[in-house]
């Protein structure tokens, strides 16, 4: 099995990035218990307010897959529409070196 890089890119309205950082302190907590969880880290963008990107780690692509059907992540979606700029972009792939 091949370990799955992902990031996940967010860009928030700014009147609600405090509502955005605590829902996303509670994703990454959660995701972090999940079995095959290797890597979940919050990075907020050093020079764009409101963009923040989670960097992931997944022993396997099955592994991610339970992680996208996880109740967690399906709150996290509902309460995260409202408050995004645009949809959020997500980066998938396997170490080549």
């Amino acid at each position: 099995m091949k370990e799955l890089y992902i990031v996940a890119l967010f860009r928030f309205r700014e009147n609600y990035l405090m509502d955005a950082v605590e829902i996303l302190n509670k994703l990454v907590y959660e995701t972090r218990k999940e079995e095959g969880c290797l890597q979940y880290d919050l990075v907020e963008d050093a020079d764009q307010k409101g963009v923040f990107f989670i960097v992931e780690l997944w022993r396997s692509a099955e592994h991610h897959q339970q992680h996208n059907v996880s109740e967690h992540l399906m709150d996290f979606r509902k309460q995260a529409a409202p408050l995004l700029q645009d949809s959020v972009q997500v980066y998938k792939g396997y170490k080549t070196l």
